[in-house]
């Protein structure tokens, strides 16, 4: 299988996990920005980050054979601390780099008035910037999150087509497809979606416009979930176009509208001493005599 993860948090991940997700074939994917796991003090603490996914993360994926993009924003979890929020400011720079194929993630977290906020600068910034959106949807009370979250998005103008509404289940997924935007599945070992729902949702609600994540973030999660979900399509009866259609084709034709994605292939993992600002993913080589 030739495997696209549209939204996987891989600055959580270990260098074991980009060796598996390659020899699984995954040969692409899209970082989206998120929260640090405990709060952020101020602003340089998201330029450090936002500098390590456009640079750093981007050189260890490649690494391993994977082509790394990003996607930058102010998360809805941070958007409720003032610490935090005048990274508004500082977003446009960010959003004009190379590898950068979209804005977010953006959303709700526990819909504030500051999330309300956050979010409509955010999608003024997408459309400025000609680059699609990715939207998260709340865990909490999930479904008068997205029928907001998709009010945001009629109201704000943005085609649909250019966005990405997220974290979806069978409740939501009918409103999403309704609105014409595009709809998100994220795959996790206990939470969300599993592969099995997932191929019963694409049974009943067709291959178009449909993106599958494994998410894998500071949580409990699996960095092979879309894998994982592209052979359970296979045992469902799926042929391997519609495979390919899910998890492949559709997260290129979505962020392709970003004209930033980056799809040669690259060689999986070798012993390269290639550095980024002087740092190798190398940690010595084996002696000789030991070898």
């Amino acid at each position: 299988m030739r495997l696209f993860d549209p939204h996987i948090h891989m600055t959580s991940r270990t260098t074991d996990d980009y060796e598996a997700m390659y020899a699984a074939g995954v040969r692409a994917l899209v970082e989206p920005a998120f929260w640090l796991g405990q709060p952020r003090t101020g602003v340089s603490s998201f330029t450090d980050y936002f500098d390590g996914l456009i640079g750093w993360e981007r050189f260890r994926a490649a690494q391993f054979g994977i082509r790394h993009h990003c996607t930058i924003a102010l998360n809805p979890k941070e958007a409720n601390d003032p610490r935090c929020t005048p990274v508004l400011d500082v977003l446009p720079r960010y959003l004009a780099k190379d590898g950068v194929v979209a804005v977010g993630e953006v959303g709700y977290d526990s819909m504030t008035p500051a999330e309300d906020d956050a979010f409509a600068r955010q999608l003024e910034m997408a459309k400025e910037h000609d680059l699609p959106v990715l939207v998260h949807t709340p865990h909490r009370d999930k479904l008068e999150g997205t029928k907001r979250t998709l009010a945001v998005v009629a109201e704000s103008g943005i085609a649909p087509e250019r966005v990405v509404v997220d974290h979806l289940n069978e409740v939501t997924v009918g409103l999403v497809k309704e609105s014409g935007c595009w709809m998100g599945f994220s795959i996790y070992p206990d939470t969300k979606m599993d592969e099995q729902r997932m191929v019963a949702i694409l049974r009943e609600h067709g291959t178009e416009k449909m993106l599958v994540n494994s998410a894998a973030d500071w949580g409990r999660s699996d960095p092979l979930k879309v894998h994982k979900t592209g052979l359970a399509m296979l045992d469902g009866g799926f042929p391997e176009s519609d495979v390919d259609t899910v998890l492949w084709d559709n997260p290129v034709t979505f962020y392709g509208q970003s004209g930033r994605l980056v799809l040669d292939e690259l060689p999986g993992f070798s012993a390269a001493k290639e550095t980024f600002e002087g740092n190798s993913v190398l940690r010595g080589g084996r002696d000789e005599a030991v070898a």
